[in-house]
């Protein structure tokens, strides 16, 4: 038997999709002689029944492995609910893209059944630790898969702020924004900003300006043992998102402070599994115009 004798299921909420997918893989692990845990959210607003449910932090303390059903926004919202365990996490496709769920759902069983008998690569993805701070005074401290976006609110002036790193300042920025993304998330919001798509093995971040008022202002790539500093020097509206996820409002005078997570991110890939064959068919790099 492999190391994974208890799994957590995990799913998109209201979703009927996911909860027949949740039900039909739940029942095939038990009769695999696997234990299964559903998560309570998932359960509740998807109906699943029969199954004992587990909040996070249960899921942290007793899975082997998470099965995410869904799409990325699901599996970031694992991940970061499950950062500080070592509990790796595979995803079944259940969204659009996918570029975190290698798994497609008319596959999942037989996808299942190869790393259930230990025919898989495990792989750690690095995650972004970040802090607000407000007059010498940390005001949010949170973690996050993809990026840390600083940006324009619903008004809509450019806003400016300072970025510094390790200590040196960089630059006076006025945009829209500013994106600071680790590998996994190259290929999320900083590649829709120009940003470099990053394998998931590269030790470094991706700082991707968004709509800079001086187009000199390019991405740049820094060390991920870097600490990035942003202050808020004008800005009407800004705030603060991570992984997609609005965190807070930000105000002039704020210090965003980036750096690499102390936890990784465990992903389970199943055979066959292969980053530049998963871009080719999620980018449609192999199409013939």
């Amino acid at each position: 038997m492999s190391a994974f004798k208890t799994i957590a299921l995990i799913g998109r909420y209201h979703s009927a999709e996911v909860a027949t997918a949740l039900a039909a893989l739940g029942g095939h692990l038990r009769k695999q002689g696997r234990a299964v845990l559903v998560e309570k959210e998932t359960a509740a607003t998807n109906g699943v029944s029969g199954f004992p449910t587990a909040d996070y932090e249960e899921i942290g303390e007793s899975a082997d492995l998470v099965v995410v059903q869904g799409g990325d926004g699901s599996m970031l919202n694992a991940a970061r609910n499950l950062a500080g365990h070592d509990v790796p996490l595979v995803g079944v496709n259940q969204g659009r893209l996918g570029f975190m769920t290698d798994i497609a759902s008319p596959k999942m069983l037989d996808a299942m059944a190869e790393i259930l008998a230990g025919r898989y690569a495990i792989e750690e993805r690095t995650m972004l630790a970040t802090e607000v701070r407000r007059g010498g005074v940390v005001t949010l401290a949170t973690v996050a898969l993809n990026d840390a976006v600083v940006n324009k609110g619903s008004v809509g002036r450019l806003i400016e702020f300072l970025v510094n790193i390790d200590g040196e300042f960089v630059y006076d920025l006025r945009a829209d924004g500013l994106i600071v993304a680790t590998p996994t998330g190259s290929t999320a919001y900083a590649l829709s900003s120009d940003g470099p798509i990053m394998q998931p093995g590269v030790p470094g971040f991706a700082l991707v300006p968004i709509c800079p008022h001086t187009l000199s202002n390019r991405p740049i790539m820094v060390s991920d043992r870097s600490v990035i500093e942003i202050s808020l020097k004008r800005a009407v509206d800004a705030r603060l998102h991570f992984d997609g996820q609005l965190q807070c409002d930000l105000q002039e005078g704020d210090r965003v402070v980036v750096r690499r997570a102390e936890h990784t991110i465990k992903f389970v890939h199943p055979p066959g599994y292969s980053y530049f064959a998963m871009l080719r068919e999620k980018l449609h790099w192999s199409e013939v115009l």
